[in-house]
């Protein structure tokens, strides 16, 4: 068994080969890998080489005759009992691996990754952090306007963030459709799936940044939605989380004066395109004219230009739509920048129907008190 791993830590320099990964499982990943695989060509070398020197060993024009019997009980043994070591041989270290891998027990931190069309979401259940990842790649570069970067469409705003040296829970699931959160140089994919939660695990074992992608296709921009995780020594990762709960608590509390204010139309206007450019032009096309078909248009329609829809038109940005790729931005957004971007929806593209939401308004509907009951 040595040379194999030996041999396995050559092919780990082949460039089209899969890589060791950076944790201890990913590495038994590996090596179970080329084990197989080695197993595999051993077996093929022996099948065919039989069949080749069959093939010119036993031809007619060298006089062979084909043997005339049937049924051969030791044959039959041999062919069944044979594979069947073989199989007992590859699959006893393939289940010590996935069991390892299926083992989540005993974490010292534990993320909530979340998947959305088309972003992830990660809560740390420890700590009071959580926050969108988005792609961070530009739009120039992606439409050929500028030269892609080393890590096109492999960067995101804000990144994952873990310690080195500990084990790592991932809770998986997911807002809309099924997505798969892959990180290859940790060995883990896992889906993530609308109501049901699935589990893996990490202990990397190196700092560093390391990328991934959504691996199952999950609608048209499945290609703009990729993992960033960095890894830090666990004393800088415990700075970051101090650091990064501060200024969301101080986000919060500024949003919420936010909710207090109020928005001149021209306010609205700038605050909304620059929301909607970001967040809804990938669907619903920066002329707001949508994909026929596909994605409808705001431009002329009837939910963002009719007086009447108007609440229809809060419910759908805020709570999104069920059965379309529509996706809930209640979570995603400010007060202020939802009730901007629903503002630039029904006044822009010549919509204009004068009406200006203000944050207070777009929060009563993300948090409605409810009426007190009469005992």
């Amino acid at each position: 068994m040595m040379w194999l791993v030996s041999s396995s830590a050559f092919a780990n320099d082949i460039t089209f080969n899969m890589t060791r990964g950076v944790t201890a499982i990913s590495q038994q990943v590996y090596d179970l890998h080329m084990t197989i695989f080695y197993i595999c060509c051993a077996i093929g070398l022996l099948v065919f080489g039989i069949m080749l020197w069959s093939i010119v060993c036993h031809r007619k024009s060298r006089g062979a005759k084909a043997a005339q019997f049937h049924e051969s009980t030791r044959v039959e043994l041999l062919w069944t009992a044979i594979p069947v070591l073989i199989l007992i041989a590859m699959a006893a270290p393939a289940t010590s691996t996935l069991l390892k891998m299926e083992d989540t027990s005993k974490a010292d931190l534990t993320v909530l990754v979340t998947g959305s069309q088309w972003k992830w979401h990660y809560k740390y259940l420890e700590h009071p952090v959580e926050f969108y990842s988005l792609l961070a790649t530009s739009k120039k570069q992606i439409s050929g306007g500028e030269s892609k970067s080393d890590n096109y469409l492999l960067e995101v705003d804000q990144p994952l963030v873990l310690p080195i040296g500990k084990k790592i829970r991932f809770l998986m699931t997911s807002d809309d459709v099924i997505h798969s959160w892959w990180v290859p140089a940790f060995a883990v994919k896992k889906d993530a799936n609308p109501g049901f939660i699935n589990e893996a695990w990490t202990r990397i074992d190196k700092a560093g940044t390391y990328r991934g992608q959504c691996a199952e296709l999950c609608g048209k921009d499945h290609g703009f939605m990729p993992i960033v995780v960095m890894a830090k020594p666990a004393g800088e990762f415990d700075e970051w989380v101090v650091r990064t709960a501060a200024d969301q608590a101080a986000a919060k509390a500024h949003q919420q004066a936010q909710v207090a204010e109020s928005m001149t139309l021209p306010q609205a206007m700038e605050l909304g395109e620059k929301i909607y450019l970001g967040h809804c032009a990938a669907c619903h096309q920066p002329a707001g004219t949508g994909l026929p078909g596909i994605f409808p248009a705001l431009k002329g329609s009837k939910v963002t230009t009719l007086a009447e829809n108007r609440a229809q038109h809060l419910d759908i940005v805020l709570h999104g739509k069920s059965g379309t790729a529509m996706q809930p931005f209640g979570k995603q957004l400010t007060a202020q920048e939802l009730a901007a971007v629903i503002t630039y929806e029904r006044n822009a593209w010549d919509n204009k129907t004068g009406d200006l939401i203000q944050a207070a308004e777009v929060q009563s509907l993300l948090n409605p008190v409810e009426p007190i009951k009469d005992k």
